[in-house]
């Protein structure tokens, strides 16, 4: 890649131009370490696998790896199972996005119900999701729905206590400054609140993408006959 500050552009001060020079700089030899580093550890396991350090049959190798996925993208098995396990993560994401805002706003809104919820909700988000995958398959049988549901229960309680915590530490003064006004509380919550918690819905929503896709694994283990969960099963199973 060529270097953008090989010369320093004419409206640019020489402190400035040594400080961009010198960020330039710094990025592209962490972006150089992480990828030796990576090519590294991939030339150490292949050379390992070579020379039978190591068991194939248990470890396998980077070229059995990239041979079994090419079998994969030639029979199509590869985007079958990944379009599946992609729409219900998919799926369960957004509507832990949506129950999770609702809840968070019912209970900002309503302080007393938060005073009932707040710990029924803290025990349900410290409760092993896992364990609550073989229940879910009792309740509702195997399928999609299961899984969705899956995805669901790995984020949801989180979600909810972290929105809620982040709606009920807005800024006072502004929230005082609506009641002032005459404002309702219908109009501290989208005049304030909701504007005011962008950053914090968005990083939410960062969390929860990984958390789904975890829950939705998790259930492909337990009630799937396709998808990546359901590969990884089959996988440990033949040693394949």
């Amino acid at each position: 890649m060529n270097n953008p500050f090989s010369r320093r552009p004419d409206n640019m001060s020489a402190d400035q131009y040594a400080f961009l020079k010198a960020h330039w700089r710094h990025h592209h030899i962490i972006s150089l370490a992480r990828l030796l580093l990576i090519v590294l550890f991939l030339g150490l396991w292949e050379l390992a696998a070579g020379r039978q350090w190591i068991d194939v049959f248990f470890f396998s190798s980077p070229s059995g790896i990239v041979s079994y996925l090419y079998q994969m993208f030639l029979d199509h098995s590869f985007f079958l199972h990944t379009g599946i396990t992609l729409l219900e993560t998919v799926a369960s994401f957004l509507l832990v996005t949506l129950l999770s805002l609702l809840a968070a706003t019912l209970l900002w809104y309503a302080n007393s119900l938060a005073e009932v919820l707040e710990p029924y909700l803290v025990v349900l988000n410290s409760l092993p999701k896992s364990a609550l995958a073989p229940l879910l398959i009792v309740w509702l049988g195997t399928g999609t729905n299961t899984i969705i549901v899956a995805g669901i229960s790995v984020a949801v309680f989180g979600s909810i206590i972290s929105l809620y915590t982040g709606f009920s530490q807005s800024d006072p003064e502004m929230l005082k400054l609506i009641h002032t006004l005459g404002g309702s509380r219908l109009d501290a919550l989208f005049k304030v609140i909701l504007p005011g918690s962008v950053p914090l819905i968005i990083s939410n929503m960062k969390v929860n993408i990984g958390l789904s896709l975890v829950g939705v694994i998790i259930g492909e283990f337990l009630a799937a006959r396709r998808g990546l969960g359901y590969l990884i099963i089959y996988g440990s199973q033949v040693f394949s």
